[in-house]
């Protein structure tokens, strides 16, 4: 950072330049040296200690800063970018986010291809940095000429003083790490650490740094985390390139369907393959049991250790890479309904009086039907409830929601003096207290927002919504 003092002298004015030797001159000189530390919660079971290297602390809040500003400026030494020219690159959404910021600093415009898998946070954080996103669809060939791959090629054939940064082949991006991510785990863990464990997608990060921790210790592993849907775990082992292990997956950041110029697969141990559904669940628990919020590979990451835990022994040091941050996965992992829409919440065995048990609020709360609107509202609001049953004599007739109730309302304030049946919709549907889960949650829609769970024993009956079976579900 800089201020700049006005003076005066032989009445024409000057500037002074005053810096401080704790402040940065611009946000790129924030890069890097991001903090070390230690899980406690999501290893228990492991017997080493185990750090996370936290890479959201980078201004971008995620690692690929470091290889982005890089790229950049190996580029503009050597010509291929020039100045006010565009950069254009295939991005998840960090690469794109850390070029965005070096970008407006160093005056160039962006251009960014994605696909239709990342987050929409991703998507839209790009272009808050004014860049230029084009989305692209997921399930397509690399050569197929509307792959993200493909489009930001073309693109940089058409757009005069353009260039590609191709981190995927561009090793700019693995001598990023090399020359900063490795030698900071080094210095933080003493020279201790045994074991560097990483989701792979460039293969930037982990050979970069796994190349300078070798050089420093030769014993140390290498640990790479692929997903299934990617080619990386089968060719390491057989070195055949096999399209048959290639189809969609959701896990973001890591795995591919070619083999980037960056993944040295001589640096790589070996390599552990993770599920969607695993990666999804450990990144929420990682928040909630650690404390940082940390995006999808970092999941992919900790529940690929924890699959091999029983390689690890007293005294090992292992550090995870923690990529980025979880409020680039809000629409996704960190969102209930994504995660059932999924089917990555466990549903077995969970009967409609597991919900009831665990749901104190769910015993019924009822209006009559020749009761006023008005008082309607009065009693959801004082009982905090978003929909209720209608009763006429004790039985039930219909139901009322807090949309309906909104637009009725708005169209009309003077419907509050009307009587409930007036408005009511059909009531709520009937289950047995047995029901298993699915059932109720195939019967929740955005038209029907609850189910009436009735015990014929005890003769009761409970309302369930959709956020009663998702508390259910992620306790």
């Amino acid at each position: 950072m800089s201020l700049r003092a006005k003076s005066r002298s032989n009445g024409r004015k000057k500037t002074t330049s005053m810096s401080f030797r704790k402040a940065s001159n611009t946000i790129l000189d924030t890069i890097g040296n991001t903090p070390l530390v230690r899980i406690n919660n999501v290893t228990k079971g492991i017997r080493a200690t185990v750090y996370a290297k936290v890479e959201t602390f980078n201004p971008g809040n995620s690692i690929k800063d470091r290889m982005a500003l890089k790229m950049i400026e190996d580029a503009e030494k050597d010509g291929r970018l020039k100045p006010g020219g565009t950069i254009i690159e295939g991005t998840s959404g960090n690469t794109g986010m850390g070029l965005a910021i070096a970008a407006i600093i160093k005056g160039y415009k962006c251009i960014f291809t994605t696909t239709d898998k990342q987050s929409k946070e991703k998507v839209d954080a790009l272009r808050a940095f004014g860049a230029d996103v084009i989305v692209c669809p997921t399930d397509v060939e690399p050569e197929d000429p509307r792959s993200y791959y493909s489009v930001s090629s073309r693109l940089v054939a058409e757009v005069e003083n353009s260039w590609k940064p191709n981190q995927y082949d561009n090793l700019s991006n693995s001598q990023a790490h090399y020359e900063q991510t490795g030698p900071e785990i080094w210095e933080q863990t003493e020279g201790k650490i045994t074991h560097l464990v990483v989701g792979v997608g460039t293969g930037g990060t982990i050979c970069g740094t796994g190349k300078y921790l070798k050089e420093k210790n030769p014993n140390i592993k290498i640990w790479g985390i692929d997903t299934y849907g990617s080619v990386f775990k089968k060719y390491k082992e057989t070195g055949v390139f096999d399209k048959n292990e290639i189809y969609p997956y959701i896990t973001e950041g890591i795995g591919e369907d070619f083999l980037p110029a960056n993944v040295d697969f001589s640096i790589i141990d070996r390599f552990e393959k993770v599920t969607d559904k695993d990666a999804a669940i450990m990144t929420r628990e990682i928040t909630k049991r650690e404390g940082i919020f940390a995006g999808n590979s970092a999941g992919s990451a900790m529940a690929g250790l924890l699959q091999l835990k029983d390689e690890l022994k007293e005294g090992d040091v292992v550090v995870v890479i923690f990529h980025d941050h979880g409020t680039r996965y809000l629409g996704k992992m960190f969102n209930d309904e994504w995660m059932m829409e999924k089917g990555f919440f466990d549903k077995k065995g969970l009967e409609a009086k597991d919900l009831v048990n665990n749901n104190t609020n769910g015993k019924l709360i009822t209006v009559e039907s020749n009761d006023t609107v008005g008082n309607a509202v009065k009693v959801m609001s004082k009982m905090d409830i978003s929909q209720i049953p209608v009763t006429n004599g004790g039985r039930i007739v219909g139901s009322l929601n807090e949309s309906l109730l909104y637009q009725k309302v708005v169209a009309n304030p003077e419907i509050k003096g009307q009587k409930i049946e007036t408005i009511m919709q059909p009531a709520f549907p009937f289950v047995d207290i047995s029901a298993p889960i699915d059932s109720l949650s195939a019967m929740i829609t955005d038209t029907n927002p609850a189910v009436l769970v009735k015990d014929f024993k005890l003769d009761k009956t409970y309302i369930i919504t959709r956020y009663d079976i998702i508390n259910a579900l992620t306790k």
